[in-house]
């Protein structure tokens, strides 16, 4: 079947639902509304305002109440309306959530999963298109994602409810309306915690994930026209990292590039760099390049263009990288 990116989430969550009766979604319009983004349209209306939760606007509270909730045995889903609007919810993230399971020598899990909508590309202003998964990757105790595409967004929302750990789970909302074709019979493909090489090639490496994953293939495209060979992989689990797959495929191709919308100071692509210098020194053709967006807060919508990594600044960092 083919849909959007969107209506695969929806669909996982419906499933996740139908399978389990101990599955709770919460968050603020996820109800009534379906959700700013309409993912959660129409499932209050099939399964009621007890198991679809029209929440407060309080992240804070939403976490506290989930977090409780997952310790009496549910599974919490919770909806954060847009990836700044976490920030209020950071501690109970960060300081109970996260470490319940160490705490308590493993007598305790907690099976929550966090949704939030993150990154540019809609014409947002700030707290409505921010990039904040290098805080949560950066916290032990969590498991951090994010699919691509709708096939994944299917199976991996699927996987991550399924888990007894904390999972923050990272939705590229310019992606949501993306169309593509998937089996929803179909056995997954990957773990959760899998990169996925997504085209082979010979000359450089590109790592992304998330919104950039089809800003990568798009670059991939342009540079075969242009007879360079890029492999892209899709990174999907920002913690733990699937370095085994980057090494992999870097080993073959000596080069590598990390793409990702998050400031280039301190991000994901900062983690892989070092990870792939330690492993792969001596395979390594040239220095590994970032291709990230600006160490500045999120710019106004009609600057936004500019901030996000596109397929020409992909290729200008190919050029760098095939010239060293």
């Amino acid at each position: 079947m083919i849909t959007t990116f969107a209506a695969a989430l929806n669909a996982g969550l419906r499933t996740a639902l139908e399978d389990d009766p101990k599955v709770v979604l919460m968050g603020e319009d996820i109800g009534r509304l379906g959700g700013v983004f309409r993912v959660t349209d129409a499932l209050q209306k099939d399964f009621g305002d007890r198991r679809v939760i029209d929440t407060p606007l309080a992240e804070s509270g939403i976490i506290g109440t989930a977090f409780g909730m997952a310790l009496r045995g549910y599974r919490p889903v919770c909806e954060i309306q847009f990836d700044g609007f976490v920030y209020p919810a950071f501690d109970q993230i960060v300081s109970q959530v996260a470490k319940i399971h160490n705490r308590t020598r493993g007598a305790v899990r907690a099976p929550l999963t966090i949704r939030i909508p993150f990154g540019g590309g809609i014409g947002s202003v700030e707290h409505h298109s921010e990039s904040p998964e290098a805080y949560f990757a950066h916290t032990a105790g969590l498991r951090v994602v994010s699919p691509s595409n709708p096939a994944d967004a299917f199976t991996m929302i699927r996987q991550a409810i399924a888990l007894d750990d904390p999972v923050i789970f990272f939705e590229p909302k310019r992606r949501y309306w993306d169309k593509a074709e998937f089996d929803p019979s179909a056995a997954p493909e990957l773990p959760l915690d899998r990169a996925r090489v997504c085209v082979r090639g010979t000359d450089a490496t590109v790592v992304a994930y998330g919104g950039t994953v089809a800003t990568a293939l798009a670059a991939a495209k342009m540079g075969a026209e242009e007879g360079i060979s890029l492999e892209v992989v899709d990174l999907r689990s920002l913690a733990p990292l699937d370095v085994d797959t980057v090494a992999e495929s870097v080993d073959r191709t000596g080069r590598l590039i990390v793409v990702h919308e998050a400031q280039r100071t301190g991000g994901i692509g900062a983690e892989l760099t070092a990870r792939i210098t330690e492993r792969c020194f001596y395979r390594l053709e040239a220095p590994v390049l970032r291709v990230a967006g600006f160490d500045i807060p999120y710019p106004p919508a009609k600057l936004e263009k500019h901030h996000l990594p596109d397929p020409d600044r992909i290729l200008e960092a190919v050029d760098r990288t095939l010239a060293a």
